[in-house]
């Protein structure tokens, strides 16, 4: 029970992600079979969906958007701070910070992970890794999303005896960045609500909110 409680938050939201996933497939197919139906095509199984690349450019435009998000807000907050937000780190720390403060080489704990004890290509690698990691996950995401959008698109197209297009044409596409745009407004917006929000708004015992009597101007405080 210790080890479930130690890793509640990661296991409730993957448990979260999976119902969501099983639920927009079920869903999807049923919208999909409808839509076939209609234009007197055959209905699909369950199988045929989730494999089909309908549901694919579906699953991976929400993807690319959330990964987008998060690798913009990584490396935003290194430089841009908000006064009163728990979203930004206090308004006199902007930048890389020093060795000192972000405990690396001679400053490292003796619990510190050994890149950050290590000298060169490692402790940059390591100073970087969750904005690169975040970033080639929207990458792929978004590449994914590309190929398999295009694939849709060009379905449809040859559904209406229309001519297919390239990856190129693709991305370049009004569909495609209609689909895109979408995803990213809502993000930011969610990011922008959040880090004005929690400046004068709280949720007792949430470490993304300050302390119930914490002052609105306080910055970078958790409760």
């Amino acid at each position: 029970m210790r080890r479930l409680r130690d890793h509640g938050l990661t296991l409730l939201f993957g448990t979260l992600f999976l119902l969501s996933l099983v639920g927009q497939a079920i869903s999807g197919l049923a919208d999909y079979n409808n839509q076939q139906l209609a234009t007197g095509g055959e209905p699909v199984t369950i199988w045929q969906y989730v494999t089909s690349s309908s549901f694919a450019v579906d699953v991976a435009e929400n993807w690319q958007s959330e990964y987008l998000q998060f690798f913009v807000f990584v490396l935003a907050t290194v430089w841009f701070v908000q006064r009163g937000s728990t979203e930004s780190k206090p308004v006199d720390e902007v930048g890389r910070e020093s060795d000192e403060d972000q405990k690396v080489g001679r400053h490292a704990d003796k619990d510190s992970p050994p890149w950050a004890k290590a000298t060169g290509w490692r402790r940059t690698v390591f100073s970087h890794s969750l904005g690169l990691t975040m970033g080639l996950l929207f990458l792929g995401s978004w590449l994914a999303q590309s190929v398999a959008g295009r694939a849709a698109y060009n379905a449809e197209q040859l559904s209406e005896r229309s001519d297919p297009v390239s990856w190129v044409g693709y991305v370049t596409s009004a569909d495609f960045w209609n689909r895109t745009m979408q995803n990213w407004q809502s993000e930011f917006l969610a990011v922008a609500s959040m880090v004005l929000l929690s400046i004068y708004l709280r949720e007792r015992g949430s470490p993304e909110s300050k302390p119930v009597g914490a002052s609105h101007q306080a910055t970078g405080v958790e409760g």
